[in-house]
């Protein structure tokens, strides 16, 4: 079970990232399954997911927000609305840890009005500090 948790946080972050880490097929098997169950969880329209990797700026819609709170939670990035950026770089690749390690402690977790806007806020200020390393699964 830890393995299995600890490969699913490592294949979310390894999204979040991709241009920069390449995944093997079992991590994007395991990203496609965290996807596929969160985008049915919280009804999201995929394609909102597809713009921001596209390049487009994370849009205010409350499916999305509940999307990224369940990919955050289940790859073990957040829990209780609280975002755990310790452990978030202790999982990334150390070289995006060391350059990525100020603006995510800079941004903390980002207080919304609810799980998800706090999921959604936080990322919002992930993808402005980084928008070339950013990426949703």
């Amino acid at each position: 079970m830890w393995a299995r948790a600890l490969v699913l946080t490592l294949a979310t972050l390894a999204a979040l990232a991709a241009a920069a880490v390449e995944m093997d097929e079992d991590m994007a098997e395991l990203a496609r399954m965290v996807r596929e169950n969160c985008a049915g969880e919280t009804g999201v329209d995929v394609a909102l997911v597809e713009q921001v990797n596209a390049g487009a700026e994370l849009m205010p819609d409350d499916k999305l927000k509940c999307y990224i709170k369940c990919t955050m939670e289940t790859a073990g990035m957040m829990a209780d609305g609280e975002v755990d950026i310790e452990a978030v770089l202790a999982l990334l690749p150390p070289s995006l840890a060391e350059h990525n390690a100020p603006a995510l402690k800079a941004c903390g977790t980002q207080r919304g009005a609810d799980h998800c806007d706090t999921a959604f806020r936080t990322q919002q200020c992930w993808q402005n500090a980084n928008r070339a390393d950013y990426f949703l699964i």
